[in-house]
């Protein structure tokens, strides 16, 4: 209820403080489970996706989100799975709860990315989702945000209004089962899977995780160190 409800708040707002452009938006499935793996480089990018898809969407949100009230109350009204990255047992449950999700035949939004980039460009994937199709059979399908960077930069709190947003969605990609027992193969499957995403944003892709950039970026400021 309070997903619905938050929906119809914020859906006559963003539609009058921003200029939003769908596109592909028949790839997404009317009934039955699917994933939803987009790029992110916003925070805003979870008000997007669920405000252009007219079925209930749920996230798989990093844990931090949950640690401070300013952020926690949105997540736990719209029903969001926490997933912390630094626990392996965590990250697990988490994971089990978003097959649960797709075991109903709901859809379940998913970063691959596995946090915010630092820069406009596409980072490397993490397996996730492809181990999420093989284990429910559900489709994946690639999704593209366009602008969402320019509103609300990694940093800012205030969401810059005027500006467009496009929200592109790709034909759907279809892991097979045999892909769970074997590493390879459910890395192969993320590789088409960022390729997707990255066909369909026009970014340039990096091989290195999110993660690891933005701390390579942090850690000369931390340390004191020259950057040069």
């Amino acid at each position: 209820m309070a997903y619905w409800v938050l929906k119809a708040v914020l859906t006559p707002v963003l539609l009058l403080l921003w200029r939003v452009r769908v596109e592909g938006r028949e790839h997404v499935p009317r009934r039955g489970a699917a994933v939803l793996a987009a790029n992110h480089q916003s925070f805003c990018d979870s008000f997007f996706i669920p405000l252009v898809i007219a079925r209930r969407v749920t996230f798989v949100a990093k844990a931090e989100y949950f640690d401070s009230w300013r952020t926690a109350w949105f997540f736990r009204a719209a029903g969001q799975i926490p997933i912390r990255r630094d626990d392996g047992d965590a990250s697990q449950r988490a994971l089990d709860t978003a097959t649960g999700v797709l075991a109903r035949g709901k859809l379940l939004g998913i970063y691959p990315e596995g946090t915010r980039a630092p820069d406009g460009r596409l980072y490397r994937g993490r397996t996730g989702a492809a181990r999420l199709a093989v284990a429910t059979g559900a489709p994946v399908v690639p999704v593209a945000l366009v602008g969402t960077r320019s509103i609300q930069p990694p940093g800012r709190r205030l969401m810059r209004p005027f500006h467009t947003v496009t929200v592109r969605f790709g034909p759907p990609l279809v892991a097979e089962p045999a892909d769970g027992a074997d590493p390879m193969a459910l890395r192969a499957f993320t590789e088409r899977l960022m390729a997707a995403i990255a066909e369909l944003s026009g970014q340039e892709r990096v091989d290195v995780y999110a993660s690891e950039a933005r701390g390579r970026l942090a850690a000369p400021a931390v340390a004191g160190t020259d950057v040069s």
